[in-house]
């Protein structure tokens, strides 16, 4: 049997409660939600990119590129993204660098987008992504 295995970047801060920024068993790779924090600074409590959505949107895809590698993949490997956004008058934004990010992807993963409303204070986006790999 494969065994489990948790993954935490260094860029990233240790989980509050018990879970990991991702895991992998065997070729599956499942990571967690990301949000727009910078990386870590030991000590300090996570920061925010900033207050708009592009900062937001491309520190986060920062961070689930981190949990990628920590994980041995890449986006190529990356079969679904499930996109949570907190105002449906992001959408059109959140595509647009969603679009631009990927633009040399060869091929596109499936993905959801859904609006949540239930992120901590000033986070406009999260994401997620499972990948397989091999």
């Amino acid at each position: 049997m494969t065994a489990k295995t948790a993954l935490t970047p260094a860029t990233h801060t240790t989980p509050p409660a018990k879970f990991s920024h991702g895991v992998r068993k065997g070729n599956i790779l499942q990571v967690a939600g990301q949000v727009g924090f910078l990386p870590a600074v030991p000590g300090q409590p996570p920061t925010v990119a900033g207050p708009t959505l592009r900062e937001q949107t491309l520190q986060t895809l920062a961070n689930v590129r981190s949990v990628l590698e920590a994980g041995g993949a890449t986006w190529e490997d990356v079969m679904m993204l499930r996109v949570y956004l907190t105002d449906t008058a992001h959408f059109a934004e959140m595509n647009a660098l969603y679009d631009d990010y990927f633009a040399d992807l060869k091929e596109a993963p499936a993905a959801r987008t859904t609006v949540y409303v239930g992120l901590p204070e000033g986070l406009l986006i999260e994401i997620d992504a499972l990948a397989v790999l091999g």
